[in-house]
């Protein structure tokens, strides 16, 4: 029912209900003053000539007395000759048809009452079940959407940066076509296909990309959309979308989110009587249990598969798990040029060095990148979007936006400029170091200043000499502020660097093997625990003359690379002196302004024909994004300084 039919009936009601009174109640005082008299009374008072007017209607007689009273009386079968006596006595005479049956607001004011608690109920009952199926009891209804092309038809062209996943997925979408062409070999298709990456890869759009190619229904649904509050209703929903998708096959589901719905059982509290772990049950037996739902296609999506349950990880239920990874270097390229089909490019524009120039990131990072680069255009009054909209917009997207507006005294810009100085010097200064993309003092984000670095190519590990690299470079800002303004004047604008610093040092120390005394051995794993508002991390796996060993690796690490910087920068003092004070004119440099001024040359500005700052002459180079980390790095990410 839509709002505006539901806001109709509504006021429709109301004045139903308005009329109804209004007709019941209208001269409430005339209608209690009226008196029955009878017949022969009546003919008294009429002689008597006390009766003003009366009212006909077959034998009843309602009439008014000069005093203005009521009454009214009942005429005997075949006494007509009254009407003689009222016109010789001048009484008012009128007359009214007889009534042929009772008033419809009669029957309105006696059944409103019932109507309308029946409609209230209707509705409250439309209301728990949470618009499910559009029927008052429709509690187990599932609520998964067909799709088909009227919605917008999605083909694997579509879908770049994920070759090998849509070679796996292709599988699917042939037999879908031509199921004989497997069948007369004695194969099965696959009941089941879960999709496991990061979020932004595009798993979603690859479900959608293999009901288009295929030109199948497609049933999307979300594992949250299966949980209730009422035991039971998940598992009838479960049960009623397969229903609907026999009804439809061939065809596909598609569940997003599926760890909502799929968790380990005995997990959580409630036991075997927890409505989530029905609800898995109840799917279970869906995929793979006494009858088999043959032409029915599972396909479901995460990015946590280490918390499903073992059962529907199985042979039989989710036979393949293909894993839908960040794009390369050439996926990357494929998919800007997915995103900027509708957007008109400069020709300066070049995709293959924006690829190269945003390393880690997944397809919803990139059409964001697009989006925030023609929405600047836009700002700008461009008619295209030229290669600077789309740096500016990676800034933004790594770095955040710029604020300009934050007012910073001159000592404030100062240590900033010599902070990041030291970040940078150290950076040129060790071969292992990913180069530098760009030096900023203006505010970003929740910074006041940052050295962003990429690296040269994609990275899927990470070496020793980068690990112990990274801390030195981590260190230069402090390093910095100590050599320059003294150990007392030492500000809290390091303290991004300690905590990625240590981070990154317990990590070699523990999980990469890269502790000379610790050996090539996993420490265990650092459990969580949220304990008075605060999350307490805990090691239970190690003793506590073992979590000593590893306290002092991690603050070795940390103060080698200390003391690393600390060479650096005093070796190289005039270079700091000469980035700082580069920063604090020009306020942003990039890694080749920078290596041009250490050489004497400073950077050649020149005024944008928009209200923008002045930017570099030169483009920027390709090099760094926040780095993303490998599926081996433990989860270690770098953060800007």
């Amino acid at each position: 029912m839509s709002n505006h039919f539901r806001n109709f009936a509504l006021w429709v009601v109301i004045a139903l209900l308005l009329i109804a009174l209004f007709q019941l109640f209208q001269n409430p005082g005339q209608r209690t003053n009226t008196s029955d008299i009878s017949f022969s009374q009546f003919l008294t008072e009429v002689r008597q000539g006390n009766v003003r007017a009366v009212t006909i209607q077959q034998r009843d007689i309602t009439g008014t007395y000069n005093s203005g009273g009521r009454f009214s009386t009942y005429a005997p079968e075949g006494a007509n000759n009254y009407i003689d006596t009222l016109d010789s006595q001048g009484v008012t005479i009128r007359a009214e048809p007889p009534n042929d049956g009772i008033s419809i607001w009669g029957i309105l004011a006696t059944w409103f009452p019932m109507l309308l608690i029946l409609g209230i109920w209707l509705f409250l009952m439309r209301q728990m079940q949470g618009g499910g199926a559009g029927k008052a009891m429709g509690f187990g209804k599932s609520k998964a959407k067909l799709l088909n092309e009227a919605h917008g038809r999605v083909l694997f062209e579509d879908v770049a940066g994920v070759d090998e996943a849509k070679e796996d997925l292709q599988e699917i979408v042939d037999f879908l076509k031509d199921p004989s062409r497997f069948q007369k070999l004695g194969g099965k298709i696959p009941r089941g296909v879960l999709l496991v990456g990061p979020p932004g890869t595009g798993k979603t759009l690859l479900a959608r990309a293999i009901a288009g190619e295929a030109n199948v229904p497609f049933f999307s649904i979300s594992g949250s959309d299966f949980v209730e509050m009422f035991v039971g209703v998940g598992a009838s929903r479960v049960r009623d979308m397969f229903e609907q998708a026999k009804k439809n096959a061939p065809c596909i589901i598609f569940i997003d989110e599926i760890d909502a719905v799929g968790r380990h059982r005995g997990a959580g509290l409630g036991g075997g009587n927890d409505e989530r772990e029905q609800t898995l049950n109840q799917l279970l037996v869906e995929m793979d249990g006494f009858e088999a739902n043959e032409g029915i296609i599972l396909i479901a999506a995460t990015n946590r598969p280490d918390v499903l349950d073992p059962a529907l990880l199985r042979p039989g239920r989710f036979d393949r798990q293909i894993v839908v990874p960040n794009p390369d270097l050439v996926g990357r390229e494929k998919i800007l040029k997915v995103h900027v089909r509708k957007v008109p490019l400069a020709p300066d524009v070049n995709l293959k060095v924006l690829a190269r120039g945003t390393p880690g990131f997944a397809g919803a990072d990139l059409a964001n990148l697009v989006n925030e680069a023609a929405l600047l255009a836009a700002r700008r009054n461009k008619r295209l979007v030229t290669h600077q909209e789309f740096e500016d917009a990676k800034d933004k997207v790594m770095m955040g936006a710029e604020r300009r507006t934050l007012v910073m005294s001159e000592d404030e810009k100062k240590l900033t400029a010599y902070h990041e100085a030291g970040h940078a010097l150290v950076a040129l200064h060790m071969p292992a170091s990913d180069p530098i993309h760009k030096a900023t003092i203006i505010p970003r984000g929740r910074a006041l200043g940052m050295v962003m670095r990429l690296p040269e190519s994609d990275r899927v590990s990470l070496s020793r000499a980068k690990c112990k690299a990274d801390l030195a470079v981590a260190m230069g800002g402090r390093v910095a502020e100590e050599l320059i303004f003294g150990h007392e004047k030492v500000t809290s604008g390091a303290s991004g660097d300690i905590k990625m610093a240590t981070k990154l040092a317990r990590a070699m120390a523990t999980q990469f093997g890269m502790s000379d005394e610790l050996g090539p051995l996993l420490y265990g794993e650092n459990e969580e625990e949220v304990f008075l508002g605060h999350s307490v991390a805990r090691n239970q796996n190690v003793s506590e003359k073992t979590q000593e060993a590893v306290d002092r690796e991690v603050k070795r690490f940390v103060n080698e690379g200390y003391e690393t910087a600390l060479a650096v920068i005093k070796t190289n003092l005039d270079d700091l002196h000469t980035v700082a004070k580069g920063l604090l004119e020009y306020e942003t440099l990039t890694g080749d302004e920078i290596r041009d001024l250490l050489k004497g040359k400073p950077p050649v500005r020149e005024s944008a024909d928009d209200d923008s700052p002045p930017r570099a002459s030169t483009v920027p180079p390709t090099g760094a994004h926040k780095p993303r980390p490998p599926a081996n790095e433990g989860g270690w990410e770098p953060q800007p300084s």
